[in-house]
């Protein structure tokens, strides 16, 4: 194969696949379902094997991805419209635990093993099985949790604290560039900005690796040094 054919066929490849992702969605990235799971692998095999196969044009893989995306979208389209498919191609989520109660059928079913299940529920902050009122295994593998009472992290309504008013944090500057677009979403100015750079002896943007604006908390500047 010439070294000219396969750059060109990377180079439709690589933006075919970018194509795919961007329409059919973030839950393709995630995989959060064994069908998106099985999506990406044959998407990845179709330009892999396509590729390296001399007797493979450049038009068989813009067939195969455009027509597999177009698969991709066609199921999506079921999947919203009809319980039924949905049921079938994401399935339910699995009860491991219920009432502080392991469900050894159930975990079997899953084909997790007891030590398997403890290792999950670690990497959820959740160090023992006493603490755990439900467990359900979703179907991305996944654990969701909801744990007894006496194990809850303690809210604000429990101190009975007046509720607060929540503000995201907004990136101003990253790795020295000025992000024009947020800070006009802030209604500052750069003007406003470079005052208050200044005023921390900041002369230049490019001396800053990010700066972070929080309603009520100010300004969070940090430089490369």
């Amino acid at each position: 194969m010439k070294i000219t054919e396969l750059t060109l066929e990377l180079i439709v490849g690589f933006i075919l696949l970018f194509l795919v992702v961007k329409v059919a969605g973030k839950k393709l990235i995630h995989q959060i379902t064994p069908f998106t799971f099985i999506s990406v692998i044959v998407l990845g095999e179709l330009l892999g094997n396509a590729l390296y196969a001399d007797h493979v044009h450049i038009w068989y893989i813009i067939y195969s991805i455009t027509l597999w995306g177009a698969l991709l979208l066609f199921v999506e389209y079921i999947n919203q419209k009809w319980l039924a498919f949905r049921l079938i191609a994401e399935g339910k989520p699995t009860a491991l635990i219920r009432n502080g109660i392991i469900d050894y059928e159930a975990l079997k079913k899953a084909r997790l093993t007891l030590n398997q299940l403890q290792s999950l529920l670690r990497q959820n902050e959740t160090f023992s099985i006493r603490e755990v009122a439900f467990c359900y295994l979703e179907a991305d593998g996944s654990l969701s949790i909801l744990k007894k009472s006496s194990y809850q992290k303690p809210k604000k309504e429990d101190f009975h604290f007046p509720p607060q008013p929540v503000h995201i944090p907004t990136t101003i500057i990253r790795d020295g560039q000025l992000l024009m677009d947020e800070l006009r979403e802030l209604e500052k100015s750069e003007e406003w900005l470079l005052e208050e750079l200044r005023s921390r002896e900041i002369t230049d943007y490019k001396h800053v690796l990010i700066a972070e604006w929080l309603e009520g908390d100010g300004l969070f500047v940090q430089t490369y040094q």
